[in-house]
């Protein structure tokens, strides 16, 4: 009997900077460089939100035992970087 997979969700995050002049690829940096058992980053795009500023938005996938909230938490702590997020979308895998 072979064992089950480890239920997973995808997500993608919009992460928004404090201003137009954010280096994004410093902040997507930082995010990725966040590290925990059972998450696994993905992709990501920039957005235009308007008056120069664009977003990042960031795909994720994680086992179901990992909070998204302490996530959340531990980009949003990218205070030189990071204004707020945002869960898009979740679905489960």
């Amino acid at each position: 009997m072979s064992p089950k997979p480890t239920p997973k969700t995808i997500v993608t995050l919009d992460i928004k900077p404090w201003a137009a002049d954010t280096d994004m690829a410093a902040l997507r940096a930082a995010v990725v460089a966040i590290q925990q058992d059972g998450l696994v980053w993905g992709s990501s795009t920039l957005v235009d939100i308007g008056y120069g500023i664009k977003k990042l938005q960031q795909t994720l996938v994680i086992e179901d035992q990992v909070s998204l909230d302490d996530i959340q938490t531990e980009v949003e702590d990218l205070e030189d970087f990071v204004q707020s997020t945002d869960i898009v979308q979740m679905s489960k895998l």
